[in-house]
């Protein structure tokens, strides 16, 4: 059990993943992350980046349930998560069959084929750098970034150890993964009818 109070500054004090999984959750709700032993607060989701997620999962369940031995879509609270310190929930991500066997525990994710994580102004900064180059360092393929502002995909593909954008869809856009072979996201059908944050 951790002793003392839950702080975020490496230089107060670092966590390994046993320490991390004894932590208390937020006061203001939301979830912890862990990267490289240092704690990271995330804020609770708004309901549209719940809707937009929501919708996704749809899209791309449906896609899996037409296409059956692909791999697993996993939804929010699932992690990626190595035994020392390091422990990431995605919005969603998808485990191709491939991958799968490399599953050496129970719930226990050491990578993912394809990410996906939404976000607005107030966690564009943790999302798109912290946590997409943490991505990229356990050498995730593929990576969509949904911003909730502008209403589009930014989609980065890793090259050689680094990310790489290979497209920014818009509303109008048909959005093509690399990594899942015929999965594509009509983006207007992803924010029909919803605000942006």
């Amino acid at each position: 059990m951790t002793s003392g109070i839950v702080t975020t500054s490496p230089l107060v004090r670092q966590y390994t993943l046993r320490e991390f999984w004894d932590l208390p959750a937020p006061p203001q709700g939301g979830h912890h992350e862990l990267i490289a032993g240092v704690l990271y607060m995330v804020p609770p989701p708004s309901e549209l980046h719940n809707l937009v997620v929501a919708r996704l999962n749809r899209r791309i369940a449906g896609f899996l349930d037409r296409h059956p031995g692909l791999g697993e879509l996993y939804v929010p609270r699932a992690a990626i998560w190595t035994p020392e310190n390091t422990y990431l929930a995605p919005d969603l991500m998808f485990v191709s069959r491939e991958r799968l066997p490399s599953v050496t525990g129970l719930g226990e994710l050491r990578c993912a084929d394809l990410v996906v994580e939404a976000f607005s102004q107030r966690t564009e900064l943790y999302d798109r750098q912290t946590k997409a180059d943490t991505y990229a360092a356990l050498k995730v393929p593929e990576l969509w970034l949904v911003n909730l502002t502008r209403h589009e995909f930014e989609q980065r593909l890793l090259e050689a150890g680094a990310w790489r954008t290979h497209a920014i869809a818009k509303p109008g856009d048909i959005l093509r993964s690399h990594v899942v072979p015929g999965l594509t996201v009509t983006v207007a059908e992803i924010f029909e009818g919803l605000p942006r944050e």
